[in-house]
Protein backbone atom coordinates (compact mmCIF):
# COMPACT_ATOMS: atom_id res chain seq x y z
CA UNK A 1 0.00 0.00 0.00
CA UNK A 2 2.00 3.47 -1.54
CA UNK A 3 0.99 6.50 -2.19
CA UNK A 4 2.92 9.19 -3.80
CA UNK A 5 3.60 12.87 -2.71
CA UNK A 6 5.06 14.84 -5.75
CA UNK A 7 7.82 12.46 -6.63
CA UNK A 8 8.36 10.42 -3.60
CA UNK A 9 6.89 7.23 -3.04
CA UNK A 10 5.55 6.45 0.86
CA UNK A 11 3.93 3.32 2.80
CA UNK A 12 0.28 4.53 3.26
CA UNK A 13 0.99 3.86 7.52
CA UNK A 14 3.01 6.40 8.19
CA UNK A 15 4.17 7.63 12.29
CA UNK A 16 3.46 10.73 13.72
CA UNK A 17 6.02 12.33 16.14
CA UNK A 18 3.83 14.71 18.30
CA UNK A 19 3.69 12.80 20.82
CA UNK A 20 7.06 11.38 21.04
CA UNK A 21 8.90 13.98 23.10
CA UNK A 22 6.24 13.63 26.26
CA UNK A 23 4.45 10.50 28.08
CA UNK A 24 0.69 11.73 28.25
CA UNK A 25 -0.99 14.57 26.27
CA UNK A 26 1.25 16.72 23.89
CA UNK A 27 1.85 20.41 24.72
CA UNK A 28 1.12 19.70 28.70
CA UNK A 29 3.23 21.48 30.64
CA UNK A 30 3.41 19.29 32.91
CA UNK A 31 3.99 16.38 31.28
CA UNK A 32 6.72 13.81 31.93
CA UNK A 33 9.40 13.84 29.00
CA UNK A 34 10.07 10.53 27.47
CA UNK A 35 12.72 8.16 28.34
CA UNK A 36 15.35 9.24 25.13
CA UNK A 37 16.52 5.71 24.37
CA UNK A 38 12.53 4.39 24.56
CA UNK A 39 11.73 7.24 21.80
CA UNK A 40 14.91 6.47 19.78
CA UNK A 41 14.04 2.56 19.61
CA UNK A 42 10.95 3.14 18.41
CA UNK A 43 12.20 5.81 16.14
CA UNK A 44 14.41 2.89 15.02
CA UNK A 45 11.92 0.21 14.93
CA UNK A 46 9.31 1.99 12.80
CA UNK A 47 11.77 2.37 9.68
CA UNK A 48 12.55 -1.40 10.61
CA UNK A 49 8.93 -2.26 10.26
CA UNK A 50 8.82 -0.38 7.03
CA UNK A 51 7.64 3.23 8.14
CA UNK A 52 8.87 5.33 5.38
CA UNK A 53 6.97 8.80 6.21
CA UNK A 54 7.28 10.47 9.52
CA UNK A 55 5.62 13.27 10.09
CA UNK A 56 6.90 16.12 12.63
CA UNK A 57 6.92 19.90 13.51
CA UNK A 58 9.61 22.05 15.24
CA UNK A 59 7.11 22.86 18.14
CA UNK A 60 6.62 19.29 19.04
CA UNK A 61 8.58 19.04 22.18
CA UNK A 62 8.49 18.73 26.14
CA UNK A 63 10.53 20.34 29.07
CA UNK A 64 13.93 18.41 27.64
CA UNK A 65 12.96 16.48 24.49
CA UNK A 66 12.81 17.57 20.89
CA UNK A 67 10.66 15.70 18.28
CA UNK A 68 12.94 16.98 15.17
CA UNK A 69 16.13 16.57 17.55
CA UNK A 70 15.27 12.69 18.28
CA UNK A 71 14.76 12.08 14.68
CA UNK A 72 17.96 13.39 13.67
CA UNK A 73 19.73 11.32 16.34
CA UNK A 74 18.19 8.17 15.62
CA UNK A 75 17.92 8.23 11.92
CA UNK A 76 20.97 9.85 10.27
CA UNK A 77 21.89 9.22 8.12
CA UNK A 78 18.84 9.15 6.45
CA UNK A 79 17.85 6.16 4.52
CA UNK A 80 17.35 7.02 0.93
CA UNK A 81 13.21 6.33 0.90
CA UNK A 82 12.33 8.13 3.76
CA UNK A 83 10.22 11.25 3.70
CA UNK A 84 10.17 13.87 6.56
CA UNK A 85 7.51 15.76 6.73
CA UNK A 86 6.99 19.33 9.24
CA UNK A 87 4.81 21.60 9.43
CA UNK A 88 4.89 25.68 9.75
CA UNK A 89 2.70 28.57 10.81
CA UNK A 90 2.46 27.72 14.64
CA UNK A 91 5.49 28.19 16.62
CA UNK A 92 5.75 28.25 20.59
CA UNK A 93 8.44 29.96 23.61
CA UNK A 94 11.23 27.74 24.91
CA UNK A 95 8.86 27.40 27.71
CA UNK A 96 6.30 26.04 25.64
CA UNK A 97 3.81 29.04 25.65
CA UNK A 98 1.89 28.82 22.36
CA UNK A 99 3.17 32.32 20.33
CA UNK A 100 0.91 34.11 17.25
CA UNK A 101 0.73 32.70 13.82
CA UNK A 102 3.50 33.05 11.74
CA UNK A 103 3.37 36.30 9.56
CA UNK A 104 4.25 35.61 5.95
CA UNK A 105 7.70 36.86 6.55
CA UNK A 106 8.21 35.02 9.50
CA UNK A 107 7.90 31.53 7.64
CA UNK A 108 11.63 31.35 6.45
CA UNK A 109 13.01 31.50 10.21
CA UNK A 110 10.51 28.59 10.94
CA UNK A 111 12.00 26.75 7.88
CA UNK A 112 15.50 27.19 8.44
CA UNK A 113 14.53 26.05 12.27
CA UNK A 114 13.35 22.89 10.68
CA UNK A 115 16.20 22.45 8.75
CA UNK A 116 18.33 23.09 11.71
CA UNK A 117 16.92 20.70 13.64
CA UNK A 118 17.25 17.90 11.64
CA UNK A 119 19.79 18.37 9.88
CA UNK A 120 18.85 18.33 6.39
CA UNK A 121 19.50 20.95 3.34
CA UNK A 122 16.35 20.85 2.40
CA UNK A 123 12.86 19.41 3.83
CA UNK A 124 10.73 16.86 1.76
CA UNK A 125 7.34 17.72 3.05
CA UNK A 126 6.23 21.54 4.43
CA UNK A 127 2.72 21.47 5.55
CA UNK A 128 1.22 24.73 6.19
CA UNK A 129 -0.66 24.64 9.23
CA UNK A 130 -3.86 27.06 9.11
CA UNK A 131 -5.51 29.04 11.94
CA UNK A 132 -7.95 31.45 11.75
CA UNK A 133 -6.96 32.47 8.79
CA UNK A 134 -10.08 32.86 5.51
CA UNK A 135 -6.98 32.99 2.91
CA UNK A 136 -3.80 31.39 2.78
CA UNK A 137 -2.48 32.90 -0.49
CA UNK A 138 0.06 35.23 1.33
CA UNK A 139 1.30 32.79 3.40
CA UNK A 140 1.76 29.44 0.49
CA UNK A 141 3.07 32.17 -1.72
CA UNK A 142 6.27 32.17 0.44
CA UNK A 143 6.21 28.95 0.87
CA UNK A 144 6.32 28.13 -2.49
CA UNK A 145 9.27 30.76 -2.68
CA UNK A 146 11.28 28.94 -0.65
CA UNK A 147 10.19 25.71 -2.89
CA UNK A 148 11.57 28.06 -5.92
CA UNK A 149 14.68 28.15 -4.07
CA UNK A 150 15.48 24.95 -3.36
CA UNK A 151 14.78 24.36 1.02
CA UNK A 152 11.43 22.80 0.49
CA UNK A 153 10.70 19.70 -2.17
CA UNK A 154 6.18 19.66 -1.65
CA UNK A 155 3.86 21.68 -0.03
CA UNK A 156 0.79 20.81 2.21
CA UNK A 157 -1.35 22.05 4.24
CA UNK A 158 -3.06 21.32 7.59
CA UNK A 159 -6.17 21.97 9.56
CA UNK A 160 -7.94 23.51 6.47
CA UNK A 161 -11.05 23.82 4.86
CA UNK A 162 -12.00 23.29 0.96
CA UNK A 163 -11.51 26.62 -0.22
CA UNK A 164 -8.08 26.99 1.89
CA UNK A 165 -6.74 23.98 -0.70
CA UNK A 166 -8.26 26.11 -3.92
CA UNK A 167 -6.41 28.72 -2.78
CA UNK A 168 -3.17 27.01 -2.64
CA UNK A 169 -3.30 25.06 -5.81
CA UNK A 170 -3.85 28.78 -7.69
CA UNK A 171 -0.07 29.64 -6.33
CA UNK A 172 1.67 25.95 -6.44
CA UNK A 173 0.95 22.08 -6.55
CA UNK A 174 -0.05 20.52 -3.17
CA UNK A 175 0.68 17.09 -2.50
CA UNK A 176 -1.32 16.38 1.14
CA UNK A 177 -3.81 17.86 3.07
CA UNK A 178 -3.57 17.40 6.84
CA UNK A 179 -6.76 17.28 8.73
CA UNK A 180 -8.25 15.60 12.26
CA UNK A 181 -10.56 12.78 11.13
CA UNK A 182 -11.34 9.71 12.12
CA UNK A 183 -14.00 6.47 12.51
CA UNK A 184 -16.53 8.91 14.06
CA UNK A 185 -14.59 11.61 14.24
CA UNK A 186 -15.94 14.73 12.42
CA UNK A 187 -17.46 13.15 9.50
CA UNK A 188 -18.20 16.15 7.86
CA UNK A 189 -15.04 16.16 6.97
CA UNK A 190 -16.39 13.05 4.05
CA UNK A 191 -16.56 15.20 1.34
CA UNK A 192 -13.57 16.67 1.41
CA UNK A 193 -11.87 13.50 2.16
CA UNK A 194 -13.29 12.94 -1.42
CA UNK A 195 -12.28 16.16 -3.12
CA UNK A 196 -8.95 15.52 -2.32
CA UNK A 197 -8.69 11.49 -4.07
CA UNK A 198 -10.36 13.51 -7.08
CA UNK A 199 -7.05 15.79 -7.09
CA UNK A 200 -5.02 13.30 -6.67
CA UNK A 201 -3.97 15.22 -2.95
CA UNK A 202 -3.28 12.90 -0.39
CA UNK A 203 -5.68 13.30 2.59
CA UNK A 204 -3.39 12.65 5.82
CA UNK A 205 -5.43 12.68 8.71
CA UNK A 206 -4.39 13.12 12.17
CA UNK A 207 -6.19 11.34 15.35
CA UNK A 208 -7.47 8.63 13.48
CA UNK A 209 -7.34 6.87 16.49
CA UNK A 210 -9.57 8.93 17.98
CA UNK A 211 -13.55 8.41 18.65
CA UNK A 212 -16.31 10.58 19.66
CA UNK A 213 -14.49 10.79 23.07
CA UNK A 214 -10.78 11.11 21.92
CA UNK A 215 -9.77 8.05 22.24
CA UNK A 216 -10.65 4.68 20.76
CA UNK A 217 -12.77 2.32 22.84
CA UNK A 218 -13.89 4.85 25.39
CA UNK A 219 -17.67 5.07 24.04
CA UNK A 220 -20.13 2.26 24.74
CA UNK A 221 -20.64 2.03 20.58
CA UNK A 222 -17.35 1.17 20.65
CA UNK A 223 -18.79 -2.32 20.78
CA UNK A 224 -19.38 -2.87 17.27
CA UNK A 225 -15.65 -2.20 17.19
CA UNK A 226 -14.99 -4.57 19.64
CA UNK A 227 -16.74 -7.22 17.48
CA UNK A 228 -14.81 -6.42 14.34
CA UNK A 229 -11.29 -6.36 15.82
CA UNK A 230 -12.49 -10.04 18.11
CA UNK A 231 -13.13 -11.14 14.01
CA UNK A 232 -10.30 -10.33 12.65
CA UNK A 233 -8.24 -11.07 16.09
CA UNK A 234 -7.07 -7.44 15.65
CA UNK A 235 -7.30 -4.64 18.76
CA UNK A 236 -10.06 -1.87 17.99
CA UNK A 237 -7.14 0.91 17.24
CA UNK A 238 -6.59 -1.48 13.99
CA UNK A 239 -9.73 -1.84 13.12
CA UNK A 240 -9.74 2.23 13.30
CA UNK A 241 -7.02 2.45 11.06
CA UNK A 242 -8.39 0.04 8.81
CA UNK A 243 -11.15 2.12 8.49
CA UNK A 244 -9.50 5.11 7.66
CA UNK A 245 -7.23 3.06 4.92
CA UNK A 246 -10.08 2.07 3.29
CA UNK A 247 -11.61 5.57 2.79
CA UNK A 248 -9.51 5.76 -0.50
CA UNK A 249 -6.23 4.58 -1.85
CA UNK A 250 -4.97 8.45 -0.85
CA UNK A 251 -5.49 8.21 2.35
CA UNK A 252 -2.53 8.03 4.54
CA UNK A 253 -2.36 7.64 8.65
CA UNK A 254 0.43 8.61 11.27
CA UNK A 255 -0.35 7.07 14.14
CA UNK A 256 2.14 8.36 16.90
CA UNK A 257 3.11 6.21 19.72
CA UNK A 258 5.99 6.13 22.23
CA UNK A 259 5.58 2.37 22.68
CA UNK A 260 7.32 -0.01 20.93
CA UNK A 261 4.40 -3.02 20.65
CA UNK A 262 1.66 -0.30 19.66
CA UNK A 263 3.78 0.64 17.34
CA UNK A 264 4.30 -2.95 15.75
CA UNK A 265 0.31 -3.34 16.25
CA UNK A 266 -0.29 0.24 13.99
CA UNK A 267 2.11 -0.66 11.17
CA UNK A 268 0.10 -4.07 11.19
CA UNK A 269 -3.04 -2.59 10.69
CA UNK A 270 -2.30 -2.43 6.90
CA UNK A 271 -2.73 -6.24 7.46
CA UNK A 272 -6.28 -6.04 8.45
CA UNK A 273 -9.09 -6.42 5.54
CA UNK A 274 -12.59 -5.33 6.37
CA UNK A 275 -15.56 -7.15 4.24
CA UNK A 276 -18.01 -4.95 2.80
CA UNK A 277 -20.44 -5.77 5.24
CA UNK A 278 -18.19 -4.73 8.47
CA UNK A 279 -17.26 -1.53 6.24
CA UNK A 280 -20.94 -0.67 5.99
CA UNK A 281 -21.54 -1.55 9.76
CA UNK A 282 -18.57 1.10 10.55
CA UNK A 283 -19.81 4.09 7.88
CA UNK A 284 -23.34 3.73 9.93
CA UNK A 285 -21.22 4.74 13.20
CA UNK A 286 -18.81 6.92 11.53
CA UNK A 287 -21.94 8.94 10.82
CA UNK A 288 -23.17 9.07 14.44
CA UNK A 289 -20.27 10.17 15.51
CA UNK A 290 -18.88 7.18 17.31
Amino acid sequence: MTWRLGDLTVNRIGFGAMRLPQRGAAFDPNATPRDRAQAIRVLRDAVELGVNHIDTAAFYFSRTRSANELINSALRPYPDDLVIATKVGPSRTPQGEWLPLATPEQLRGQVEENLRQLGRDHLDVVNLRVSGLDDVSAHFAQLARLRQEGLIRHLGLSNVKPHHLDQAQRIAPVVCVQNSYGLGHHPEQDDFVGLCGERGVAFVPFFALAGANEEAGTSAEDDEVTEIAAAHRATPAQVRLAWTLARGPHVLVIPGTGDPAHLRQNVAAGEVRLSPEELTRLDALHLNGV
